[in-house]
């Protein structure tokens, strides 16, 4: 059976369905979800190039996760994005995930372009003392945080669609963190000054509802069939 369509219920439609389906959601559950959402933010988001070991993959989204960013875009060029459940610990079903997989094509370009498309500054991280330092990021656009593979960074592709290039700065002999601590440490900062520095970081009404939608599908159980069943039932509201 294919998943219920969400996305093509208008907005009154998806109101409705919210409010129905909450009647099987706990009132904790509920609470959190609304905590969560007023925290999530699509101003910032991650881009993913290559990275193919599990633990990294997804200590990287749960990162994500926990710092409200909702869209993670992973371009899987080389390698394939494997999760580890035990590291991810759940943190999976609250974002979205945009894989840019496809055989034989510059996932790349295919998805730095779209980010730009969508009005992301491109902000490459690299272990270079000339870089920004991440804390000195400008914020005046929306930006996407792009980290690369394990050891080798980001491939040179990015690197040229990139418009800045930031770093952390560091003290010691060694002058590179994990992919996994470099995500942890450039969204601590980025979510921290977002929310210091920027009256637009937050959803806006309509990524709530749908972003709301997603979270309460994926925690109801058979939530397709209880969403076809609402529209068969109430005819005011059949498409």
């Amino acid at each position: 059976m294919k998943p219920f369509d969400v996305d093509a219920l208008e907005v009154a439609q998806k109101i409705a369905l919210r409010e129905h389906l909450l009647t099987f959601v706990t009132g904790n559950r509920q609470e959190l979800m609304e905590r969560a959402l007023n925290g999530r933010t699509r101003y910032a988001t991650v881009a993913l190039e290559d990275i193919f070991q599990p633990h990294n993959a997804s200590a990287a989204i749960r990162s994500c996760e926990c710092f409200g960013i909702q869209d993670i875009h992973i371009i899987e060029n080389r390698y394939v994005y494997r999760l580890n459940p035990d590291v991810l610990m759940g943190s999976g079903k609250w974002v979205r995930l945009n894989r840019f997989n496809k055989p034989d094509a510059d996932n790349t370009a295919h998805c730095l372009n779209a980010l730009k498309s969508q009005g992301y500054r491109l902000a490459a991280t690299v272990p270079n003392r000339d870089a920004i330092p991440v804390s000195e990021a400008p914020l005046d656009e929306k930006i996407a945080l792009m980290f690369g593979t394990e050891e080798e960074g980001l491939s040179d592709a990015a690197l040229e669609l990139a418009d800045l290039r930031l770093t952390i700065p560091m003290s010691g002999f060694t002058q590179s963190f994990n992919i996994s601590v470099s995500v942890a440490l450039c969204l601590y900062e980025i979510s921290r000054r977002l929310r210091t520095e920027n009256k637009d970081w937050p959803l806006s009404e309509p990524e709530k509802l749908d972003v709301s939608l997603e979270w309460i599908m994926s925690s109801v159980k058979n939530a397709n069939a209880i969403c076809r069943r609402f529209f068969q039932q109430d005819n005011s509201l059949n498409r």
